[in-house]
């Protein structure tokens, strides 16, 4: 069970994800308590002069000239949060709306936002009952945040909309997937609980979806698993240089020192050692009278490299995002101020999760080359397919146009979100970011880069095969042996389906990449 306390500065994307994906219990932190405290002080101080402050005693966005009378102050706060949740679309991933629910918690444990603490504590409440709010997947613009979806999970503290639950050991049994859960209308799963509906008061629905939690979520779930897809890349590409008997001269460290990109120096680094010790490659290492490979055998490091600099790039900008107060009024207690701003836009996540989109579609393109290598008999030498018996066989034909069919996809969804606007709140919002869908074109590009390189290394098993008894690379030698425990040679046809979703199975529950590092030692 992972416990996080949240105190708005020190939450890591690591620690994000396993919260949003296995059983967890998360809470405030004392410091952030004293610093909340000093804020709602500061916000009642003020409701008693009757002071104007937007969000708070106006209305909202082109009703910002509007004031709001003291008795009806409530009654605005509820009126956002139903007439915000506007969405549509299907529902966000559980793991997406979980990284939300943290997220938001954390932004206000920074104590710059007036909202009471037991209002926040609803959230963790929630959470930690393992109801999960059923939020649609559009409707924002990524500017004042992510205002839909959050006011969609405010909608379901309030005991309206509908949660994700399963009463029988909600936590104990956790599934990611929809249809392994069940849902309820929200009223009822609070009273389950013993919890009574959120009752909001001022600045509270403002504080509580003016924020950039959806994009920032799918960020930062996003960039945990592009680091581990990084590795797995290399991994599937030291396989492929077996599989089609390539050299391994082009990873000499001597050449990545003249152009020393962070990234490149590392891939470079672990093809070497996933490499090592390789019978295949010193069975040609001197009667080979090829120059030279194509490039996406003799380019990786330079490939994969500029995908890793970039993803390390997006990493850091998540980072910043995910420990940052992002609502508006922001308010100084230590000041006695309340400051008007703009630190709900969405730009910096926009731009990241384009620049990730980029980076991750290239992962797999080059993958996919590789692919089409090995099962071209013309540019192998292998049999055809992969399979011994073609024409009755197609072997592993149709797996290439799978990827082929991904990478396709890819291209189109990698198309910027971020460089388009549409005004929203007659021109007030005269600028939106559009990261809520730079980030759900990247989530989607991830699993595509994920499925291809699955497809990859299930690709390169089959091909090894025809090498032996030659053995492999220490690491690539650890590869094949983990996908040959789950997944047969294809000496028939079958139902290729089934081997790639068991491949893709094993790269994401990270057994391939453990087992290649049991032997290797972490990559770089």
């Amino acid at each position: 069970m992972v416990h996080i306390r949240l105190d708005g500065s020190t939450l890591t994307i690591e620690d994000l994800f396993h919260a949003a994906t296995r059983p967890s219990k998360i809470s405030l932190a004392e410091s952030s308590k004293k610093s909340m405290r000093r804020s709602r002080a500061l916000v009642e101080e003020w409701l008693a002069r009757k002071e104007s402050i937007y969000g708070v005693t106006t209305g909202f966005g082109e009703f910002s000239n509007v004031q709001i009378p003291f008795e009806k102050i409530e009654e605005l706060q509820h009126n956002l949060i139903v007439s915000h949740a506007a969405g549509t679309g299907e529902p966000l991933p559980p793991e997406v709306v979980r990284a939300m629910m943290i997220l938001r918690v954390n932004a206000l444990a920074k104590g710059f936002s007036g909202i009471r603490i037991g209002t926040v504590e609803r959230i963790t409440k929630f959470f930690n009952a393992g109801l999960i709010p059923v939020i649609p997947s559009q409707g924002s613009v990524g500017s004042s945040g992510d205002l839909v979806q959050l006011a969609h999970l405010v909608l379901t503290l309030m005991g309206k909309g509908r949660v994700i639950s399963d009463w029988q050991g909600v936590m104990e049994n956790w599934k990611m997937e929809n249809g392994n859960s069940t849902r309820v209308d929200s009223g009822i799963a609070l009273k389950k609980f013993g919890l009574s509906p959120l009752t909001l008061t001022a600045k509270e629905g403002l504080a509580l979806i003016n924020g950039t939690q959806m994009m920032t979520a799918y960020a930062a779930l996003i960039s945990h698993q592009s680091r581990q897809l990084c590795s797995l890349a290399d991994i599937s590409a030291a396989m492929s240089v077996e599989a089609l008997k390539g050299s391994d001269t082009p990873f000499d460290e001597r050449i990545h020192r003249l152009r020393p990109f962070k990234g490149q120096l590392a891939s470079a680094r672990n093809l070497r050692r996933l490499l090592r010790g390789s019978e295949i490659r010193e069975s040609h290492r001197h009667s080979d009278h090829r120059v030279q490979d194509a490039y996406s055998l003799r380019c990786a490091p330079q490939v994969h490299g500029a995908s890793r600099d970039a993803l390390e790039y997006v990493e850091n900008v998540v980072s910043i995002e995910i420990n940052s107060a992002n609502d508006n009024p922001l308010i100084f207690p230590k000041d006695k101020e309340h400051l008007e701003g703009g630190n709900f836009h969405g730009q910096p996540i926009a731009l990241a999760m384009d620049f990730a989109a980029i980076a991750l579609s290239e992962l797999a393109n080059i993958s996919e080359r590789r692919i089409e290598r090995m099962v071209n008999g013309s540019l192998s030498g292998l049999p055809r397919f992969l399979t011994n018996d073609g024409g009755v066989n197609s072997g592993l034909m149709i797996a290439q146009y799978t990827a082929a069919s991904l990478v396709s996809e890819n291209k189109v969804l990698a198309h910027p979100a971020s460089v388009d606007s549409i005004p929203t709140s007659a021109n007030q919002e005269d600028h939106n970011s559009m990261g809520s869908i730079s980030a759900q074109k990247c989530w989607r590009i991830l699993r595509n880069a994920q499925t291809v390189i699955a497809i990859e290394l299930m690709t390169a098993a089959q091909a090894i095969d025809f090498h032996a008894p030659l053995k492999c690379g220490k690491g690539t030698g650890a590869a094949h042996k983990t996908i040959r425990s789950y997944i047969q040679h294809l000496d028939q046809d079958r139902i290729l389906y089934n081997d790639i979703q068991e491949a893709l199975k094993l790269l994401l529950d990270g057994e391939i990449l453990r087992s290649v590092e049991k032997v290797v030692g972490e990559l770089g």
